[in-house]
C-alpha cells in the first residue's frame, strides 16, 4: 500500500517543470567597418601593401592611388588594371621577379589591418562582390601575428580565395606546419580546406564568414557552414597552436600568380568590392 500511494501522490503532484536547453550566447558586434566616410580606407586601420610581394603574381600593389583602391559608393573598391608604371624596387640585372622589371604590367591593390587591428576568436562577416575572368584572384584573408619562424608557422586562415577561371567555385582554407605536412613552399606545410560552388558571384553580393573559437574554426558563405577544423589538428610539431593567436585581416585582388594563372587582358580592369566587414565576440 505504501508503494501505490506514493505512486497516487507523485500523480496528483504539479508535473515539474521542464527546463529549456539554454539559448547560446548572441554575438556582439564589438567592430565595424562600412567604408562609408571619405574617398579611401581609414589609414589609422588600413596599410597598404607595397610592390611585387607573393605567389610570383603578376601585379604590382601600388600606394595612395585611387585607381587602384579607393572608396566609391560605400564601398571599398580595389581594382586590378593593365597599365605600366615604374617600379620603386626596380634594381638592373637583378634575376629577382620582384625587382628585375623596370615598369610594371599590372596594378592592384592589398590593405591590411597589421599593426593596426589584431582578432583573436569570435566572428567575422564580409560582405563583397568578386570580379569575373581569367587570372583575378580576390582574397579575405588573415595572417597570425605570433607565430615565430614566419609562414606557415603564423598560421593563416582564408575566409575567401577565389581564381577566376573556377567561376563557381569559394574556397576557404587554413595554412600551418604539422608533422604530417609536404614540403611545398615552406617544410611541413600543412593545409585544411574546403569548397562550395554559388552561382552570381560576380553580379551578386555574398556574405564570407569565419567563426572561431579555441576549439575550432568554421567557415561560411551566405550563412551556411561548408567547413570546419578542429584546432587540434593544426598543432604543429614542436606544439605551437597557430590559431590561438592573434591574426590580422587582409583585403586584396591579385593577378595571375601560382594559383590565379595567365590573366586575361580583356577582363581587365577588374573591380573587388567589398561592403563591409564586421566583427562579433560572445559576450
Amino acid at each position: 500500500m505504501l508503494s501505490l500511494s506514493l505512486s497516487l501522490s507523485a500523480l496528483a503532484a504539479d508535473p515539474a517543470p521542464v527546463q529549456a536547453p539554454a539559448a547560446p550566447a548572441a554575438w556582439k558586434m564589438v567592430w565595424q567597418e562600412e567604408f562609408d566616410q571619405g574617398t579611401a580606407p581609414d589609414p589609422k586601420i588600413w596599410k597598404p601593401e607595397k610592390g611585387y610581394v607573393r605567389n610570383q603574381e603578376s601585379q604590382y600593389y601600388t600606394h595612395e592611388r585611387p585607381e587602384n583602391c579607393r572608396i566609391e559608393k560605400g564601398c571599398l573598391i580595389l581594382e586590378g588594371r593593365k597599365e605600366s608604371i615604374p617600379n620603386a624596387e626596380f634594381k638592373a640585372g637583378s634575376g629577382d621577379w620582384r625587382f628585375k622589371d623596370e615598369k610594371t604590367a599590372y596594378t592592384s591593390a592589398s590593405i591590411t589591418t597589421q599593426g593596426t587591428k589584431e582578432f583573436l576568436y569570435g566572428k567575422i562577416e564580409v560582405r563583397a562582390r568578386l570580379p569575373s575572368g581569367q587570372g583575378v584572384w580576390p582574397a579575405i584573408w588573415m595572417l597570425g601575428t605570433g607565430g615565430g619562424g614566419g609562414w606557415p608557422a603564423c598560421g593563416e586562415i582564408d575566409i575567401m580565395e577565389f581564381i577566376g577561371k573556377n567561376p563557381r567555385t569559394i574556397y576557404g582554407t587554413l595554412h600551418f606546419t604539422s608533422a604530417t605536412g609536404h614540403a611545398s613552399n615552406t617544410k611541413w606545410h600543412a593545409s585544411n580546406g574546403g569548397k562550395v560552388e554559388l552561382d552570381k558571384l560576380s553580379t551578386d553580393f555574398h556574405l564570407y564568414t569565419v567563426e572561431w573559437d579555441a576549439d575550432k574554426i568554421d567557415l561560411f558563405v551566405d550563412g551556411k557552414k561548408y567547413h570546419s577544423v578542429e584546432q587540434k589538428l593544426t598543432q604543429s610539431p614542436d606544439g605551437n597552436m597557430p590559431f590561438r593567436k592573434p591574426h590580422f585581416l587582409l583585403l586584396n585582388l591579385a593577378l595571375g600568380g601560382e594559383w590565379g594563372g595567365p590573366v586575361k587582358d580583356a577582363v581587365l580592369p577588374a573591380r573587388f568590392e567589398v561592403d563591409y566587414v564586421r566583427y562579433y565576440q560572445k559576450p
